[in-house]
């Protein structure tokens, strides 16, 4: 079995850093009012960005899972 460095420290490496930057960068574009919520568009686009995140996160952890236990 993969040791903990190998499979789940790179992980929480990109999903946490990169979760700083994401949310970093999507409050930026509520703070500037860059993405009006008021159209239907842009209420789409912000649950696709918010989706993708946690799709990817969620397959990744599954992915990881399975490769570890199964």
């Amino acid at each position: 079995m993969q040791s903990f460095s190998h499979s789940w420290l790179p992980f929480l490496y990109l999903y946490s850093f990169g979760g700083i930057f994401f949310f970093t960068g999507m409050y930026l574009i509520h703070k500037t009012k860059s993405l009006d919520l008021r159209l239907k568009r842009n209420r789409w686009w912000r649950k696709v960005l918010f989706f993708g995140y946690f799709y990817f996160f969620t397959i990744h952890a599954i992915l990881i899972i399975a490769a570890l236990y199964w």
